[in-house]
């Protein structure tokens, strides 16, 4: 089996001074590529900083073999995103790889979440995506390719009680994924989620001890692909788990067409709106928008 190589190709990890982010770039770096190690060195909740961490990484990686610069902006501010970007640019001339994994977490109930709680989580996972995504687009798709590798989870999927503001921003990502592949792909520029699941440092506070072997090197090597010019898809996610790999998708269920509806009809019919026996999942790089629209149309015009 060929062994799959980033030489020449120069990669941004964000959060990447600690588990999963650091693993994703030793593996690279492993491989010939080039890393950006960025992380401001804060604590889980993103309060403080240390910018020892991103060195220490970054030294790890060269004591390797591998190259490696660090830089401590952080991903919550658009300046920052653009920062975070241009040492690479500075560095190396170019960014083929942005792989956003930053992050931080914090347990709030709904009823008694603060905004300035609740924005603390939305600026790192989702605005922080944004931030450095955007700048790095355009010299990508300018370059004529480049891999975007987006941080999700399970929990942006079907979501734990006290993580209001980690699953708004990990369900957010989605729709971030989903532009970026649909605009990027006339200029070679994929984008896919990786939904991780690791036991780090963020998994403090959590009861493991009935976990399997959890890894960060067992969700590494499926960033790894998604990263590679190699990557056969855009515009999807994949579960990595304790050794599973997955791809998760949305779908929706045919429903049913009225031409005239009630509130006692949605009630009737519930079980075959919700009939899973039959699921529509649609590819969001793939058309998927328009093939929405064209099957809905159909079913009201009786031709499906």
């Amino acid at each position: 089996m060929t062994e799959r190589r980033f030489d020449g190709r120069v990669a941004v990890i964000t959060g990447s001074g600690r588990g999963l982010g650091f693993e994703y770039a030793r593996l690279l770096a492993s491989r010939g590529a080039r890393i950006v190690i960025n992380d401001n060195g804060s604590s889980l909740d993103g309060s403080g900083g240390d910018t020892s961490v991103a060195q220490q990484a970054a030294d790890r990686i060269k004591a390797e073999g591998g190259e490696a610069i660090a830089c401590t902006d952080s991903v919550a501010t658009t300046e920052g995103g653009k920062a975070i970007v241009q040492a690479a640019l500075d560095t190396w001339g170019r960014i083929d790889v942005l792989i956003h994994n930053a992050g931080n977490t914090r347990f709030d109930d709904f009823a008694t979440i603060t905004p300035e709680a609740f924005r603390s989580l939305i600026d790192v996972h989702l605005l922080g995506a944004f931030n450095v995504t955007q700048p790095a687009f355009g010299h990508m798709c300018k370059a004529g390719y480049g891999r975007v590798v987006l941080t999700g989870s399970i929990g942006g999927l079907y979501t734990m009680p006290q993580t209001a503001g980690y699953a708004v921003s990990k369900a957010g990502t989605m729709g971030l994924n989903n532009v970026i592949a649909i605009e990027g792909a006339a200029h070679g520029v994929k984008s896919n989620i990786i939904l991780p699941g690791a036991v780090t440092r963020m998994a403090e506070g959590l009861d493991t001890s009935q976990y399997p072997p959890m890894g960060p090197e067992l969700v590494a090597p499926v960033v790894g692909y998604l990263a590679h010019e190699d990557c056969a898809v855009s515009a999807e996610m994949f579960v990595a788990m304790s050794g599973r790999v997955a791809r998760a998708f949305v779908s929706e269920t045919p429903g049913i067409y009225r031409p005239e509806w009630s509130i006692e009809d949605v009630a009737e019919n519930l079980a075959a709106i919700r009939d899973p026996s039959e699921l529509w999942a649609l590819h969001p790089a793939e058309n998927g928008f328009v093939e929405h629209l064209t099957r809905s149309f159909a079913m009201v015009r009786g031709e499906g």
